[in-house]
Order: C-alpha cells, then structure tokens, then sequence
C-alpha cells in the first residue's frame, strides 16, 4: 500500500466513488484486491473520523431525514440458520440527514431501523446543530420518541407519509406501487408545513444507489461486512460533501454550508490518512 502514489491512490478512489465494485476497480486500475480493499479502509477510517470532528455547529434550517436499505453478508430472509440474529448480517439500514438548503449531508448512522438506532441517529444530529431548525421525516414510528428525547421543544417538526397503490401492470416483482397521495402532520412546534417535504433526501438516495455498488439493487457487490459498508459511506459522503461540485448550488454542499471555501480534490481525500482530526476538537 505505502508503494502507491498519491495519483494511483486517487485513480482507485475515483472508480469506486463513481460506482464500480471492488473488482471492477482492480479491472480498471490494475490494483489487487487486497489493496483497494485496505486503501478503502483506510481512506474510509479517515474520511469518517473528519466529517465527523468538521461537520459540527452547523447553520442548517430544514433537515430531511430517511432510511436506505441494503444488506450485508445476504438478504434477510436468505441467511443461513447459523447466521439468523448475528449482528451485521442481513438486512441493514443507513440513516441520512440532509440539509435541504446546502444539500450538505450532516449526519448519517450504518445499522438497524429500530428505534434504538433512531434515538442515536437524532442525538447526534442535534449535536451538529447550531440552532433551531424545521425536520422531516417519514411516518416511521421510531422517529417520534428519538426526536423529542433528542431535541426536547427545540425544534419544529413534521412528518409526511405517502400512500400508495397498486401499479396498473402485471409485473410488480421490482416495481414501487403508485403514490397516490401524501398526507402532512404536524408533530411538534410550528413547522412551516409548506415546507414539509422529502424530496432532496429521496433524491439522495438515488444518488447513494448509483454511486455506491454496495447499494445498488439486484447485483452482486453487495458488502460482506457491515465495517466496510461503514467506510463506503463515509467514502461517498466525504465525496458527495466536499469533491462534488452540486449542479445547482455550483459548488459543493460544504461550501454552500461555510464547513470549507474550495472545492476539494480526490487527491486531498488521499491525503487524510494518518492524520488525528480529534486534536482540532
């Protein structure tokens, strides 16, 4: 790993940021196996440790909320006996925040969608917070306890939850059922409720599909190992924060957010590793 050159090291993150496997990688960069996978977790180790030391007292005002599923190791319903109840296999959910004005992704946990993870994932969202701000989410029930224990009356918050039908087609087997309505409900404060909306945040999970191979449906790189699934994320949204410039904004989501004033580099992702971020705390 310590041969590689900056340059070569930036090749090998590019392609898995633009959504390629890990042998993909090795195909298109000529690297081992073993190598993308430590450079990934090194990088990803990194790229956590920072966002997570740098993505603080943050001026966000609307804050949409969702989960992502995938899996590790095989589908829920496809593990083998020895492996039911195991934790880091099967199922596995990542929970995202994401400021709907900077599109800056502010907060984000790798686990289950239960309301243990919910009160972990709200809590350190509030931790990033500068002030008061209007939330989001859908009508996932585990949001309701975690928000208030999370942020107290501090905050204005709304669910909304969409309904939906059956498709007008025969073949449902990987098609979404139609949405035929959306119902908005106040939860607490007083949430602007023509502002209520998860639109960005769907949208980023699109984003996460395509530019992560870990979580795109019906292939075969699925992750193995909820750790590397963890770097992965951490890899896409150091990525998606910071190198990215956003098509709308015309600079990256940190920039619209003031956490930094150029736009990085994957080179400048590379140059992260072995380096303590938690001293500048």
């Amino acid at each position: 790993m310590n041969q590689l050159s900056i340059n070569k090291r930036a090749q090998i993150i590019s392609a898995l940021v633009e959504g390629n496997s890990i042998r993909a990688t090795c195909r298109i960069t000529g690297a081992a196996k073993g190598t993308v996978i430590k450079l990934l977790v090194d990088i990803g180790t990194a790229c956590m440790e920072y966002q997570d030391t740098h993505l603080r007292n943050l001026p966000c005002k609307h804050i949409e909320c969702d989960e992502i599923w995938s899996f590790c190791y095989a589908k829920q319903r496809n593990l083998p006996k020895e492996k039911q109840g195991e934790y880091g296999v099967g199922d596995v959910w990542t929970w995202v925040a994401l400021d709907s004005d900077t599109k800056l992704v502010a907060s984000w946990l790798v686990g289950l969608r239960d309301a243990d993870y919910a009160h972990e994932f709200m809590l350190d969202l509030q931790s990033r917070l500068t002030h008061r701000v209007q939330l989001t989410t859908d009508g996932h029930h585990a949001y309701w306890t975690a928000v208030e224990d999370a942020f107290g009356s501090d905050v204005d918050y709304a669910q909304l939850i969409k309904m939906y039908g059956k498709p007008d087609f025969k073949e449902v087997k990987y098609s979404a059922g139609e949405c035929i309505g959306i119902k908005k409900e106040k939860i607490q404060g007083h949430p602007d409720m023509t502002k209520v909306s998860t639109s960005y945040i769907e949208r980023q999970n699109l984003t996460m599909r395509i530019c992560m191979r870990r979580c795109t449906r019906l292939i075969n790189g699925f992750s193995k190992k909820m750790e590397n699934l963890n770097y992965a994320v951490a890899l896409h949204f150091m990525y998606y924060n910071y190198v990215r410039v956003h098509k709308t904004l015309k600079q990256t989501p940190a920039m619209a957010a003031g956490v930094t004033d150029h736009v990085w580099s994957l080179e400048d992702i590379v140059n992260l590793t072995g380096k303590n971020f938690s001293a500048s705390n």
